[in-house]
């Protein structure tokens, strides 16, 4: 799995988070960004499969 540089994500990027859950973001906020969950590997449930993360709690995808 490769990781982009950059801290930020941006609209349209794939990010990952929680050691399995990775999402497409729909939003970006000051401190956090809205995504949609695309992939779940957890047992974490995500209701209507949205959720918000911080910038600090994900990593961009390549």
């Amino acid at each position: 799995m490769l990781f982009k540089a950059k801290k930020k994500a941006e609209v349209g990027d794939c990010i990952f988070f929680k050691n399995g859950v990775k999402g497409i973001v729909k939003k970006v906020n000051d401190n956090s960004v809205i995504t949609r969950i695309t992939e779940n590997d957890t047992e974490l449930e995500f209701k209507e499969n949205i959720t918000v993360v911080a910038h600090k709690n994900y990593k961009v995808l390549a």
